[in-house]
């Protein structure tokens, strides 16, 4: 496959039984492939999506010992901002050329969880940050569960399967800026060639080139979205359930030419969590003489705690 597909969500949401079934079988041909499909119809407006690049702009300039009262640690980086070259690939010493935000879950109805998770941070300059992040939040969230519906039915689980673990669940929207490049790095990329952690990532922001998908041939392919698309891709633990039937497939952001250095970059992946005591055993389904049980059975939790350690985020 030498390209990324791409599906429209207002498909599986149609009263069309046919368009819904096509959007099914294409969404879980596409993640059986390739790992990665460019998503039209999803639930953010263009407004949106333009308050909250501002915002996000807004904000990466603001001055780093601003930016550093919001960088909280012993929590793994999972609220707030996150300086530059602090995250690493796995198995790199190198750290990303980026720094970023997270904003966290916004818990309803459930204390043992919100005591869980730490609390989002509220950013005192720009008060509006706070609220479209919110919004944008809800929004990619709103979207991701439907995804997760068509892909329960490919799967031959019931359709709401995924709901009540990603209720709450321990998801992250990160706002990404790749500064511009000063002098010829040594060794790094803006983000090293990895696979990501979680169920499925939302990806707004991959119009430009720099996202690569390395296919099932070992090929580096461009995934560029429409301006109305969203990238997303399955995660590792999506992958480790269904035993690889679904591809949690390697991708990067590599540097731009050397004549466009002085620019900046921006992306905002939605990271879509569980809540951590979803247990991603093998589903039994996905298991048969020719696919033996390849995982250990782990809860999302203990998973996630695992990876951020390998990723140099939180220490032994």
């Amino acid at each position: 496959m030498d390209r990324i597909p791409s599906v429209d969500l207002r498909d599986f949401l149609s009263d069309n039984p046919d368009r819904k079934q096509q959007f099914i079988s294409d969404i879980g041909k596409a993640y059986e492939e390739i790992g990665f499909v460019a998503l039209r119809g999803h639930f953010l407006s263009e407004d949106l999506v333009e308050r909250l690049y501002n915002e996000v702009r807004n904000f990466f300039k603001l001055p780093l010992e601003i930016k550093q009262k919001y960088e909280f640690p012993g929590i793994g980086g999972q609220r707030g901002y996150v300086s530059f070259g602090k995250e690493s690939a796995k198995g790199k010493k190198e750290g990303d050329l980026k720094e970023f935000w997270h904003f966290g879950q916004y818990v309803q109805n459930d204390p043992d969880l919100e005591a869980e998770y730490p609390k989002n941070a509220e950013v005192e300059e720009l008060p509006e940050f706070n609220a479209v992040g919110k919004e944008t939040y809800r929004m990619l969230e709103k979207t991701a569960k439907y995804v997760l519906r068509a892909l329960a039915l490919y799967l031959g689980l019931e359709e709401t399967y995924f709901d009540d673990y990603i209720h709450n669940g321990n998801s992250i929207l990160r706002p990404i800026h790749y500064p511009p490049i000063l002098e010829e790095p040594k060794n790094a990329v803006r983000a090293a060639a990895h696979g990501d952690i979680n169920l499925i990532t939302l990806l707004m922001g991959a119009q430009g080139r720099g996202l690569q998908v390395k296919n099932h041939e070992g090929e580096w392919i461009d995934a560029i979205a429409q301006p109305d698309e969203l990238m997303i891709n399955v995660g590792d633990m999506l992958s480790r359930h269904t035993n690889n039937k679904l591809k949690s497939t390697i991708h990067r952001v590599v540097n731009p030419p050397r004549e466009l250095w002085g620019t900046s970059r921006y992306s905002i992946p939605f990271f879509m969590h569980p809540i951590s005591s979803m247990k991603l055993d093998v589903l039994s389904s996905c298991v048969d003489n020719d696919n033996p049980k390849q995982f250990d059975d782990i809860t999302a939790g203990d998973f996630l705690n695992e990876r951020l350690i390998e990723l140099g985020l939180i220490k032994k």
